[in-house]
């Protein structure tokens, strides 16, 4: 039987002294020599050893100044009261050689003690990894089945094939976007009256299907947005334009960012007014339909004096003197 902990219930710790220069074997030797026959034959340290009850006598020995001191370490699967009593004959070994000693039981360890505080430290740390990996599993889980429903929900439309929601023929509005990953992040937020023009040009069927809807051109905030939203204005009608962020991708936003762009989303005619630029498309702003003001052509109240009639110049009547 060796020291290893796991074979054994206790383990013995002693510290040693000797007025003198030793070494390991005059250690153990000692220890089996002057035990013999004081334990009694149950506890008799060789037997013990042969039929594995306790382990080899491991010694640390060191020689200093002509002194030695150091450690002694048994294992024993002995119950509490044998290794108890195993323990104090240990220190009844008073000379090692021909040197003086003092053998002093530091500890007995209860290894299963040890062994508890092991188990429950690693099963902290298998659990603490396994609830990891399980949230893990469940939101992979829920982005994998959402990312499913999207690529189910993505349609092609029209003869380019343009990748586009489900509702874009029954939607009154339309938002018009760059490309296919742009819809895709759209149809997580559950907008699905979205359609991708899929280039720098608008094809011909996306300006067919925003006749008679409000669109909206919702494009990346860099210079190839822009450039896309000049060919917009000047081949489509719009109605409001929503940018990205400056530096900042349609496809990259979270649900909360996309929202905030389409709510702050501005009409046509104001934004026209914004950059300069020019469109030779119908310019439909929500303004289109307000009916034009009472004013006159000057823009100022109209002159109603010619409806006051001639002026009377007598002044106030006289009075008799």
């Amino acid at each position: 039987m060796t020291n290893d902990p796991s074979a054994a219930k206790y383990q013995i710790r002693a510290h040693i002294v000797a007025e003198g220069v030793i070494d390991k074997p005059d250690v153990v030797g000692a220890v089996f020599g002057q035990t013999e026959g004081l334990l009694g034959e149950e506890l008799d340290l060789r037997d013990l050893q042969k039929s594995g009850r306790i382990g080899r006598i491991e010694v640390d020995i060191d020689s200093r100044k002509g002194k030695s001191e150091g450690e002694i370490i048994i294992a024993s699967s002995l119950d509490q009261v044998e290794t108890a009593i195993l323990a104090s004959g240990l220190e009844t070994v008073d000379r090692i050689g021909p040197c003086r000693a003092k053998i002093e039981v530091v500890s007995v360890e209860d290894i299963r003690i040890s062994k508890r505080q092991k188990v429950v430290e690693r099963a902290k740390e298998i659990l603490s990894r396994l609830q990891d990996e399980s949230k893990g599993v469940g939101l992979d889980l829920t982005e994998a089945v959402r990312k499913a429903v999207q690529v189910e929900e993505i349609t092609t439309y029209g003869p380019e094939h343009l990748p586009a929601g489900p509702n874009i023929d029954q939607a009154d509005a339309l938002i018009v976007v760059e490309g296919r990953s742009d819809v895709l992040n759209l149809l997580q937020c559950g907008i699905k009256n979205v359609i991708a023009v899929e280039g720098t040009s608008v094809p011909q069927t996306v300006k067919d299907l925003s006749r008679g809807k409000t669109v909206t051109a919702f494009t990346d905030g860099d210079r190839a947005g822009e450039l896309i939203l000049r060919e917009m204005l000047q081949t489509m009608d719009l109605d409001f334009v929503a940018r990205a962020p400056r530096g900042s991708e349609v496809e990259e936003l979270t649900q909360k960012q996309l929202v905030k762009c389409l709510r702050n989303k501005i009409p046509i005619n104001q934004y026209l007014e914004m950059t300069g630029f020019e469109s030779t498309g119908s310019t439909r702003g929500p303004m289109e339909d307000r009916a034009e003001g009472p004013r006159a052509e000057g823009g100022g109240r109209p002159d109603r004096r010619e409806d006051r009639g001639p002026r009377d110049e007598r002044g106030p009547p006289r009075r008799d003197e």
